[in-house]
C-alpha cells in the first residue's frame, strides 16, 4: 500500500495519532492541535475535519507494517488509538488491527526512535463476565474470553507492556465506555435498537461510563506525565466519570438525551446469555451479514456490575473528570439534536 501524505512540512517535533479521524483519536487531536503540536493522524480514510486544523494525514490500514513505518518517521510521541472496535467480528480482522497494528506501531516507534507511546486499552481486557466493582489495575487477565475484541486487546495490552523499556516509554490507559458528541459506536447503536431494547437482569448493577473530553484530557495527562516522570512508564491506568450509576438508568439517560422513553420490558441475564451464545452460533456458522442482536458479551456488559478504581489515574497523571454526567448528557442532548443517528428523528 502506498500511502499518501499532506504536502505539510513542519520542523517541529511531530505527534503521531493512529486512528485519528475517529471519535477519541480525534478529540486528542483538537487538544493537541489546540496547544499548537504538530500533528500526523493515520487513519483509513482522509478526514476534511483534520485538513481544516492543518494535521498532515497519513491515508492507510495499521494492519500493513510499512504504512506504520511511513507514519512514524520523525514522530516523539504517538498515541495509538486505531483498533476494531467490539461488538462483532471474525478473528482474523480483530487479530490483524488490534494486534499487528499494535505490533507495527511498536516496531514503528523502536525503528525510529520514538521515546513515548501512549496506548488506548479497554476494561474489558479484564472482564470476565461477573460483577467487578471498584477494583484496580492489579486484577488479573481472565482465563478465558467470550470475545475477540477483549481478546485481541488483551494480547496487544501486553506487547505494549513488554516493548516498554529504555528505548520505548509506554502508558496505558484504560478508558471505560466512551460517549458524548460524535459518538458513533455507544449511542447510535441504543438509539437504533430503542424500540426493542429489554432490560437485561436485576437492573441494580452499577457502571462507569466515560465521557469523550475526560478521555482526551486523560490521554494528553498521560503523555505529558510521562515526558516529565519516566517512573510511569509500563504502568496502566482505568480512566472513568468516577461516578458509577446503575447500567439502565445510564442507558435511560442517553435515549431521553435522544427524546426517547425509556426501555421497557425486561428479561433475565441468564436467558440472554442463552440467546446471546445461540445467535453467536447461527451467525458464525451460516457468515450471516450484519452482527446478532445478542451476544454474552452484551449480556454480562448489560447485566453485570464493572466499574473501576481510578486512583492511580488521580494521583500519578492529576486526572480528574472535568465534564460531570449531567453537562455531558445536556451536550450530547444538543447534539443529537442536530444530528441524524438512526431513531433520533423517526
Amino acid at each position: 500500500m502506498n500511502p499518501t501524505t499532506s504536502d505539510k512540512a513542519s520542523s517541529r517535533p511531530t505527534v503521531l495519532v493512529t486512528g485519528g479521524g475517529g471519535f477519541l483519536g480525534s478529540a486528542i487531536i483538537e487538544r493537541l492541535v489546540a496547544r499548537s503540536d504538530a500533528v500526523r493522524s493515520l487513519s483509513r480514510s482522509d478526514y476534511p475535519k483534520l485538513a481544516n486544523m492543518g494535521v498532515d494525514q497519513i491515508r492507510g490500514d495499521i494492519g500493513d507494517r510499512q504504512t506504520v513505518q511511513t507514519a512514524c518517521r520523525g514522530v516523539e510521541l504517538v498515541f495509538h488509538v486505531a483498533a476494531k472496535p467490539p461488538p462483532w467480528g471474525n478473528y482474523k480482522d480483530y487479530y490483524k488491527t488490534n494486534v499487528i497494528g499494535t505490533q507495527n506501531v511498536i516496531d514503528g516507534c523502536i525503528r525510529n526512535n520514538n521515546s513515548r507511546l501512549v496506548y488506548t486499552s479497554t476494561p474489558s481486557v479484564v472482564f470476565d463476565g461477573t460483577d467487578m466493582q471498584g477494583v484496580d489495575e492489579s486484577v488479573p487477565y481472565p482465563a478465558r474470553f467470550n470475545a475477540f475484541y477483549p481478546e485481541t486487546k488483551a494480547i496487544a495490552e501486553q506487547l505494549v507492556l513488554k516493548a516498554t523499556g529504555k528505548r520505548l516509554r509506554t502508558v496505558v490507559l484504560r478508558p471505560h465506555q466512551i460517549w458524548g458528541p460524535g459518538d458513533p459506536h455507544f449511542a447510535p447503536r441504543l438509539i437504533s435498537r430503542a424500540k426493542k431494547l429489554k432490560r437485561i437482569g436485576s437492573g441494580k448493577n452499577l457502571v462507569d461510563t466515560t465521557y469523550i473530553d475526560n478521555a482526551a484530557d486523560a490521554h494528553i495527562l498521560a503523555a505529558d506525565t510521562l515526558e516529565k516522570d519516566p517512573a510511569i512508564s509500563g504502568n496502566i491506568y482505568f480512566i472513568s466519570q468516577a461516578d458509577p450509576i446503575p447500567a439502565w438508568d445510564m442507558i435511560d439517560a442517553i435515549l431521553a438525551a435522544a427524546g426517547l422513553p425509556p426501555v421497557k420490558g425486561d428479561l433475565s441475564y441468564k436467558a440472554a446469555r442463552t440467546i446471546g451464545a445461540i445467535m453467536e452460533f447461527f451467525y458464525r456458522t451460516f457468515q450471516l451479514r450484519g452482527e446478532p442482536p445478542m451476544t454474552r458479551f452484551l449480556a454480562d456488559a448489560v447485566a453485570k456490575s464493572h466499574w473501576f478504581d481510578i486512583s492511580a489515574a488521580k494521583t500519578d497523571l492529576g486526572y480528574k473528570p472535568k465534564v460531570p454526567m449531567e453537562e455531558g448528557l445536556r451536550r450530547l442532548e444538543d447534539w443529537l439534536k442536530t444530528s441524524d443517528v438512526k431513531g433520533v428523528k423517526e
